[in-house]
């Protein structure tokens, strides 16, 4: 087993033990964002690739920045190895904020988009296209990609009023609630319906 992997699942059973020791309702899941790699299915088999909630069903894909890659090749190779792929940070690949053939493309190939709460905060060009493939029903995570509560923060109740007054609670509930719970239950993602 690769060594970051098994640090990191020994870091959540050491942080999941002291929130239950000071009684604070939380629980911490296993996972982390995969940098595409052609040896993932082995990873995946041997146990070496960290997926959500540790279950072995939904790979946090993250695609190099700056350079396009065909789904069409890459998400079959993928899925055939037993893996959902979730698309990290989609906002953020220039080609996919560019033009929208490619973001339906991804979607068509069997991928999940997740966008991060701090990009629906922001007015940049990465907002403009998260907003836009929320509308059009294409999200199917907002996540915070945080990395502290001082740099890169959470932002995710920021963002979940935001999507509530813009597109409705139903759309906020499925993308911040149902779908990352399912995720974690290993269950198939809700679509817009």
């Amino acid at each position: 087993m690769d060594r970051r992997s098994v640090a990191i699942r020994a870091a959540v059973v050491d942080l999941q033990s002291q929130l239950d020791k000071a009684r604070l309702p939380l629980t911490i899941h296993v996972g982390a964002e995969v940098r595409l790699d052609e040896r993932i299915p082995q990873f995946i088999g041997a146990g070496k690739i960290l997926t959500l909630a540790d279950q072995g069903i939904y790979l946090l894909l993250e695609l190099p920045l700056g350079m396009t890659i065909d789904p069409a090749v890459l998400v079959p190779y993928l899925t055939h190895a037993g893996a959902r792929i979730v698309l990290a940070h989609a906002e953020r690949y220039d080609t996919l904020v560019a033009d929208s053939r490619v973001v339906q493309s991804w979607i068509q190939q069997g991928a999940a988009l997740q966008v991060n709460a701090p990009s629906l905060c922001s007015d940049d060009p990465a907002s403009a296209a998260a907003w836009e493939w929320l509308k059009r029903g294409w999200v199917s995570i907002v996540a915070t990609d945080a990395h502290s509560t001082n740099t890169r923060r959470p932002r995710m109740s920021e963002a979940m009023e935001l999507i509530v007054g813009r597109l409705g609670d139903e759309v906020a509930r499925r993308v911040c609630i149902e779908n990352p719970a399912r995720v974690l239950d290993g269950r198939e993602l809700l679509l817009q319906g």
